[in-house]
């Protein structure tokens, strides 16, 4: 057997050990972790809907009318008409003809690469994407190739390689990367997904809520319908503040994703509950757009501040900030030191960010004050060099 405890010891050494906090209370930037009284710059409660009471009062409500468990797969009896109403409103939300929730980001994006791709066929990805479209590579059994982050000249090579294979391409990209806040080239993307008569699937769970006219997200800001893009996954648990996933596309690509993504179809269903939650949360979302407003404005006073301070901020106008740092130990320790402080920021290091380029993730939310913006920017300038 492996000797776990030494391979412990090792990440520790390498200060790549992680630990988990015990939060009091709902999700708020003044929070109570671990006994302390923290401003948390580190949650994706971008909208800050998270503890809204319109979502509360939602999910009281559907726990009344459906009980706290689904009970069982959608494709048994755990398919609610609560669930039904919030895939036919996320499917107008985004543009598509249908949408299908999954439990998960995760699953949705592993359920939507099996069902789509078989062994022998070809996954082409960015390679700074989140882990589980990594991930999803070694369900399906494609052969997965990485292209060079944000490069779609890159991708073009490498799609102009397997010009007369004659197997199924799926070009898969975040839209909004989780740790550097950056978008994809989505247009570019498209032309060259298309010219090879590849599928094109965006997850877009750091975008939806936050990007668009209406808060749809990364496409809607970026202007690409459905035809351009196939397959939209996004998250309920980041900007709309509930739980769950959900992908949207054509009709023939949702029935085939309940007849064939296994993550949908030997699962429980997420409680209805939760489902009536999301439903308000995009309610919220069109009454209150001021929300949006708002997080924007933060996201500039930040950056206008982390550069009259020096900070080496990525190029990404996002509510994820994250500052360089570069040494992993450096990261951990300036985190600590902020930890003392009083400010929860996340030191993120490999191997979920390239070697060199370890940093503290910040994340802003429209549930932040621009004092508390302020109070970090010195807190910040007071730790660096």
């Amino acid at each position: 057997m492996r000797d776990l405890a030494a391979e412990l010891a090792r990440r520790r050494a390498g200060d790549r050990y992680r630990s988990r906090r015990v939060l009091e209370g709902p999700q708020a930037p003044r929070q109570t972790v671990d006994g302390r009284s923290l401003l948390a710059f580190c949650s994706n409660d971008y909208l800050g809907l998270a503890a809204h009471p319109r979502l509360v009062a939602a999910l009281k409500r559907g726990a009344e009318r459906y009980g706290v468990g689904a009970g069982a797969a959608h494709l048994v009896n755990g398919h609610s008409r609560a669930h039904h109403a919030l895939e036919e409103e996320l499917a107008a939300f985004t543009g598509r003809e249908r949408a299908l929730l999954f439990s998960t980001g995760y699953m949705a994006n592993l359920g939507v690469a099996q069902a789509l791709l078989g062994r022998g066929d070809h996954l082409l990805q960015d390679r700074l994407n989140h882990a589980s479209l990594i991930d999803a590579a070694g369900v399906c059994g494609a052969r997965l190739r990485r292209y060079r982050h944000g490069d779609d000249q890159d991708l073009a090579r490498r799609l102009a390689a397997l010009e007369g294979d004659g197997r199924e391409i799926l070009v898969s990209t975040d839209g909004v990367f989780s740790m550097d806040g950056d978008l994809a080239p989505l247009p570019a993307l498209a032309e060259r997904a298309a010219a090879a008569g590849a599928w094109l699937m965006v997850d877009d769970a750091h975008g939806l809520g936050v990007l668009g006219a209406t808060g749809a997200g990364t496409l809607e800001h970026l202007g690409l319908d459905a035809r351009r893009v196939p397959v939209l996954m996004g998250t309920l648990g980041k900007a709309l503040g509930t739980a769950g996933a959900f992908v949207a596309g054509s009709e023939a690509l949702i029935e085939t994703l309940i007849q064939s993504a296994r993550t949908y179809i030997y699962t429980t269903a997420m409680p209805a509950a939760v489902a009536e939650a999301a439903r308000e949360a995009l309610r919220v979302l069109a009454d209150e757009p001021e929300r949006r407003a708002r997080l924007h404005a933060h996201v500039h006073r930040f950056r206008s501040g982390a550069a009259q301070l020096g900070l080496a901020l990525m190029p990404s106008q996002t509510p994820i900030q994250p500052v360089l740092v570069g040494d992993a130990g450096r990261a951990v320790d300036l985190s600590r030191r902020l930890l003392e402080a009083g400010f929860l920021v996340p030191a993120i290091r490999p191997p979920t960010v390239p070697e060199g380029g370890a940093r503290l993730r910040v994340t802003l939310s429209a549930a932040h004050d621009e004092d508390e913006v302020d109070r970090l920017l010195e807190a910040l300038g007071g730790l660096h060099p």
